[in-house]
């Protein structure tokens, strides 16, 4: 039976509002901290929080079970008492807020005195132990969209403790000097921007991607023969070998770069015949591979038992076709053909023309900070331009939080139908147009309140920043699902660091009051 947290409390145990945090340390866990802190002793956010996390249930495992049986959620009241909600809800916070891997996870939980606290052990007579195996499993119970939830939650909580004040009306300023100008002070001021988050790929040709899909394709091979007790593939390594070395051969020819047009042609015949060759391998064993997924086939192996050697020899003789056309027959491959990983098939080759860096692979992530430095929104775009996704990210957010009236991007969200719809959403577009500007663009762009707001735009690259450092740098789970988790996961996980932040600075800040200015002096 899970639950969300045990309200039970056993010996030597302090409750988590009892815990005491160092205020003056300037490390990230004690930020981190205090956010869940926060969270746990406000009753109507913990409420609200718990109501979401009671959803996190896992799915039904064991063996006998079909494949619709497995896709069935568990019984959450029967079976083995499972990780309390909570508890995956710290550690998973924990993982992104300090950008670091489950291994030291694992030892935080273990050996951190004040985390097992805020998990809810005792310091002296509790012993639990957790195995790395099962924080793993138990992180990837959420789904992206309950963390979307608790971040809502969170920005809300974070809007109420530095006063915000939604329903205020705008207010307007005048002089004798100057027009009157809209004061957006009260109101809740977006930004939004989009940047790449990497997935953990090697840097892509089509030769070592044939080679990572043959690679793939034969020790599954392996595995499903000597499970279903076929022969053919007792010298797996040594295929896998005589692979490689021809991958080799075919990688470290170099087109000649003599004025020699005779010595031209005879490098573009070698490096042909080494191609050539190293195809010639990859067709065998793939072809081997596929006389293999028919024999287990015919012996009744289930779809999800060959689901991924059927994944990697699709990919195989898709680049087995391109690497052909491209080297043998010199045609150029689409970019809309091409793929850059076997193993994250989602990752695009994106380039942004930043300075000293040509190409990212990953996809972008575009987020919607507010003047609070709260991540209201995030996005992730696949196959998508900053100007597809400025009406979504706006509606989507205002639909979150109503109060949202101003946004700011940049130039590459600009185009003439983002202009006319975001007016429809908002009341202050700051949305700089490409190229000439006509002069009813030029007074729009020239005035006091679009200046403002567009000198301020800047700082959502500082939220990007710490986004980067928390975990969105690079995302090491597996899959467009996983990658679509760790970016909603960091999210909240920024959120409630910024949280503790706010709480941090003004349990100073009433110490410093506490104190007097003869002490400060002092």
């Amino acid at each position: 039976m899970r639950t969300v947290k045990n309200p039970q409390m056993s010996l030597g145990q302090v409750d988590i509002a009892d815990i005491e945090i160092n205020l003056k340390s300037r490390d990230d866990i004690p930020q981190l901290l205090l956010g869940l802190q926060y969270i746990y002793t406000t009753p109507e956010l913990r409420d609200r929080v718990f109501a979401i996390l009671e959803q996190v249930i896992p799915y039904r495992s064991g063996q006998g079970l079909s494949e619709a049986e497995r896709q069935q959620p568990a019984d959450p009241g029967r079976g083995r008492p499972g990780l309390e909600q909570w508890k995956i809800l710290v550690l998973g916070v924990l993982r992104l807020g300090l950008n670091t891997d489950y291994d030291r996870i694992h030892e935080l939980a273990n050996h951190h005195n004040t985390i097992r606290q805020m998990l809810g052990h005792s310091d002296w007579c509790d012993d639990t132990k957790y195995s790395l195996q099962r924080i793993k499993d138990n992180l990837r119970l959420f789904t992206p969209e309950l963390f979307d939830q608790i971040n809502q939650e969170v920005v809300r909580a974070g809007h109420a403790l530095v006063k915000k004040k939604p329903n205020a009306g705008p207010t307007v300023r005048s002089d004798s000097t100057a027009a009157a100008t809209v004061d957006h002070s009260d109101k809740l001021r977006g930004r939004c921007d989009s940047f790449v988050v990497e997935t953990d790929v090697h840097f892509p040709t089509d030769i070592n991607l044939l080679y990572d899909a043959i690679r793939k394709a034969i020790e599954e091979s392996h595995t499903l023969a000597k499970h279903y007790d076929l022969p053919d593939w007792r010298q797996y390594r040594h295929n896998i070998r005589r692979l490689k070395q021809q991958y080799r051969r075919a990688q470290q020819l170099k087109r000649s770069t003599s004025q020699d047009e005779n010595k031209q042609a005879v490098r573009e015949q070698a490096i042909q015949q080494a191609h050539q060759t190293y195809l010639d391998l990859a067709s065998a064993y793939l072809g081997k591979s596929e006389r293999t997924l028919k024999q287990v086939l015919d012996r009744g192996a289930l779809a999800d038992e060959t689901q991924p050697l059927q994944s990697y020899q699709a990919y195989a003789r898709l680049l087995l076709d391109q690497i052909e056309r491209r080297v043998i027959r010199s045609e150029t491959i689409p970019h809309a053909e091409k793929i850059f990983s076997v193993f994250e098939p989602h990752t695009e080759w994106i380039s942004k023309g930043k300075a000293g860096v040509p190409v990212e692979l990953g996809l972008r992530v575009c987020v919607m900070e507010d003047h609070h430095r709260f991540v209201l929104h995030h996005l992730v775009m696949e196959k998508q331009t900053d100007d597809k996704v400025a009406v979504d990210m706006v509606t989507e957010t205002r639909r979150r939080f109503p109060e949202l009236t101003v946004t700011s991007f940049d130039k590459g969200f600009h185009s003439p139908a983002n202009q006319k719809e975001l007016k429809n959403h908002l009341e202050q577009v700051v949305l700089p147009k490409k190229g000439r500007l006509s002069a009813a663009d030029q007074a729009r762009e020239g005035s006091n309140a679009f200046k403002q707001l567009r000198h301020q735009h800047s700082a959502v690259e500082s939220a990007i920043n710490a986004l980067e450092h928390n975990g969105l740098d690079i995302c090491p789970d597996h899959g467009l699902y996983g990658f679509k988790r760790y970016v909603a996961l960091a999210v909240v996980s920024r959120n409630i660091k910024r949280l503790g932040a706010i709480l941090r600075q003004q349990a100073q800040a009433k110490e410093k009051r506490k104190r007097g200015p003869y002490q400060q002096a002092a």
